[in-house]
Parts: structure tokens; sequence; C-alpha cells
């Protein structure tokens, strides 16, 4: 079985689109999803599948069903997150330059549903600068913020690339990693 890694879009943030993650479980495991688990109340959740293809559409109409939401689901196998956090495109320089200047983290990947275009990746480049930078590879997007998130003009310009994203930080990234890579030993 492959284990596919979902990630929810806007979900329990500031008190809006409020999910309990115990109940997300029970309706995907209801639904035929197998060894469902969760983590943070963020929207991430692992899970195993043979089966390939519209996973992630199944679970935002579970979602729609049973919570009324519709959220956008990003997926990844553990192979492809697994070549993301192998993949950093920023050197251990960077990112120490970054740490010892920002308030908070500052390494995190969007998680893109489809590829960026040429036309679309330079409407997003229009926000970077020296404090908040960015590097592709596929359907990832890494942003490395000198200073805090919260204020990012780049981190707010998401949507410039046209296609569904959700944001984790770097500590998120590797935990879902282990997490995933536990669930593989299992089968």
């Amino acid at each position: 079985m492959t284990i596919h890694i979902a990630l929810l879009r806007g979900i329990n943030v500031g008190g809006k689109n409020i999910i309990k993650m115990a109940e997300l479980k029970r309706s995907l495991t209801e639904q035929g999803f197998s060894k469902v688990q969760t983590y943070i109340q963020s929207g991430n959740i692992l899970f195993a599948s043979e089966e390939e293809g519209a996973l992630g559409l199944r679970m935002e109409e579970v979602i729609r069903r049973d919570f009324g939401l519709d959220i956008p689901v990003v997926l990844r196998t553990a192979s492809e997150l697994r070549a993301t956090a192998e993949g950093c495109p920023f050197t251990p320089e960077e990112i120490a330059a970054a740490e010892a200047a920002s308030t908070g983290e500052c390494l995190y990947v969007a998680f893109l549903r489809s590829e960026p275009t040429a036309e679309a990746l330079k409407r997003f480049a229009a926000y970077a600068n020296e404090q908040e930078l960015f590097r592709t590879s596929g359907r990832e997007v890494y942003l490395l913020f000198k200073e805090s998130v919260r204020n990012s003009k780049l981190a707010a310009n998401l949507q410039k690339l046209d296609a569904y994203a959700t944001v984790r930080n770097w500590k998120t990234v590797g935990k879902l990693l282990s997490l995933a890579e536990g669930m593989e030993t299992l089968n």
C-alpha cells in the first residue's frame, strides 16, 4: 500500500472552517480510507491506499458531505514528501542566516495541486525581495523568510500561482515525513 499525505487548506485557522480531527478521522475511515491518522489541528492526514486517482476529490467530498465545508485537499505520497524534504533548494547557510534574523519559523513549503506556469511564477516573483525568497521545484514552492511570515507579501500572494496551495512550515514537513516513514515500515 502507498502512504499518502493529505494537506487540507484553511481549516481550524482563526476560528474558521472548524473540523475536529477525531471526527474527520472517523468519517474518512467510514468511507474506506485505511490506517488514517492526523497530525495537529491544521489539516494533516496520513492514510494508506492501493487506489490511485481521485483520492483528494473523494476526501473533499467526504468533508463537504460530513462537515458542510468546501476544503481544497492537496495530496502527496510519502515518496513525494521525501523528495520535497531532500530537495530543499536553500543552502544551510541561507537557512541559518534567515533563522538568525527571523522572529519565528523561517522555512516553509507551499504544496500546490498543479505545477505553476512560467507566467504565474513571473507574477508571483514580483512580491519577492531580499527578506522574502522563494524557489520552486515542480509542484512545491519553498519559501524563506528573514522576517516574520505574518506580514509577508510573498506568502499573501500565493494565489498568483493559479493553483490551490497550502503551506506548511519545515518542522511540520519533517514530522509528516517521519510519520509517513513509520507507516511504511508497518506495511
